[in-house]
This record gives structure tokens, sequence and C-alpha cells, in this order.
């Protein structure tokens, strides 16, 4: 792992700055633009990728043969619905749909008429869906669709709970091409996930820091990035930088003062 001995943190001024996701409408990161002169690009390092029906009747799966499904991601309602569209199949009126947040409970409404669907909804985590999982675990056969990344901890309490379920991997996430970026050079690299980081070293094995700055988001990145040696110069979020946005005014405030 690398180790605060092996870089000296100096504070170089940053001039520009890659975020490896996709280009917001709105975001604080434009204001930074602004007030410090900089240059903020965005590009995303990974995308999601199909599984194919015909890959997917492998699996011996109908998605009609459940009488819930438990969506965890906008992305899951999307290739639900989409494989059973290619399957040609119409899920039951009485099909019951648990979904982890109001979020993807509202984005439900674009494939079904949601006044007459029985929806339940968490807050943030599965556990928010227990009293649902109660009430029906004994009588339902319930279905997961995932990516090939799974869902650790809604299977985690699925089987903690003795609860009749199937995985279903309805789509993957994979490393993005990003050969197009071999020769361009940023002062500092922003990642919010650990497949950023894997993606970053999927097109460049033989990425060197050097003087880049790497400013990594959440204990999971922040894990993948010490695994591939990495220096952290920007970690997010902290108590005095909740955010990375945050984080990186604050490392900005001294790396760029006049």
């Amino acid at each position: 792992m690398a180790s605060k001995d092996k870089y000296k943190e100096s504070y170089k001024e940053i001039k520009t700055i890659l975020i490896s996701q996709p280009k917001p409408e709105r975001s604080a990161y434009f204001d930074l633009e602004k007030k410090w002169g900089i240059t903020v690009d965005w590009r995303p390092f990974i995308h999601v990728e199909p599984v194919t029906e015909k890959e997917f009747r492998k699996n011996r799966l109908r998605p009609d043969e459940f009488t819930v499904i438990i969506f965890t991601s906008k992305n899951s309602i999307e290739h639900f619905f989409r494989m059973c569209e290619e399957m040609r199949i119409k899920m039951s009126q009485q099909t019951k749909y648990f979904c982890l947040t109001e979020a993807i409970a509202n984005y439900l409404q674009k494939f079904i008429l949601y006044r007459k669907r029985k929806v339940f909804v968490g807050v943030r985590k599965i556990q928010d869906l227990s009293a649902a999982f109660n009430k029906h675990k004994d009588k339902e056969k319930f279905l997961l669709p995932c990516s090939n990344l799974g869902a650790k901890d809604v299977v985690k309490y699925l089987e903690d709970n003795e609860i009749n379920y199937q995985e279903a991997m309805m789509y993957r996430t994979v490393s993005s091409d990003l050969s197009d970026l071999k020769d361009i050079f940023y002062d500092c690299l922003v990642f919010f996930s650990p497949l950023g980081i894997q993606s970053l070293y999927d097109n460049f094995p033989d990425f060197k820091q050097g003087d880049t700055r790497i400013a990594l988001f959440g204990a999971s990145t922040k894990a993948a990035g010490l695994e591939k040696n990495l220096y952290v110069n920007i970690p997010a979020p902290t108590p005095e930088s909740p955010s990375m946005s945050g984080a990186l005014t604050n490392y900005l405030n001294k790396s760029n003062k006049k």
C-alpha cells in the first residue's frame, strides 16, 4: 500500500480535472471552473451492457414465475422490463414490487400503472422493507434482478431471513474504452467507485501516478486505490469535506492560491 512517506503533499497547482462520471446538467464542479479558471472534464469510466435474451434463457428463469420483484436501482428496473419485452412476457397485475428507495419507486412508474400495483418502498437500505418481507415471505416467490456485481447487502439480508428468492443477472457493469485518453494528461483524477479505478488499470495497466493528484470518494473507493498503490491526495467524505466538490475546494484553496 502507498504510504504518506512515499509522496510529499506539495499542493502543486491544479489546472485540469477529469471526473470519472457522465457530465450532469448542473453541478457544484461548474462553480470550481469559474472560480479558479480551471478545466473540468467528464468521462464515464464504466458503463452498463445488457445481458441478451438468449444468454438469460440459459438460466431457465421466467420473470412471470415470481410474485415479488425486488428493485435495487433504476438500471435493475430498465433491464427487467427490457427482458420481459424481449421474452414477450407480461407481468401479472398482482405482482408486487419492493423498491429500495423512493427514487427507484418513482422511476418504476415509467413501466407500470403505479396506482394499480402493489409497491413497497424503503428509505435507503433493504432493512427498511423488513415489515413487508415479514408479511409476505411465507407465501411469495421473490426475484432479484441484478448486474454481474450482484447486490451483496440485499442477498445477505434475504439469506439471513430465509426468504425464498432467486437472483437474475440481467445487465453487466463493465469498464469503458478510454484508449483516446492515452496521451492526455490531467492534474487530478476523481473517482467515486472501485470500478472506476479498475477501469483505469484495465485501460492503462502501466499507469503511474507521478504528479497526478488522486481524489477518491468513499471508503471502498479509497481501499481500491490503496490496493493499486495510489496515494490519495484528496479523500472524501471527511469531517471537513462531506462532499467531493468540497474536498476539491479545500485542496484548491491551498494548491491554487495566488
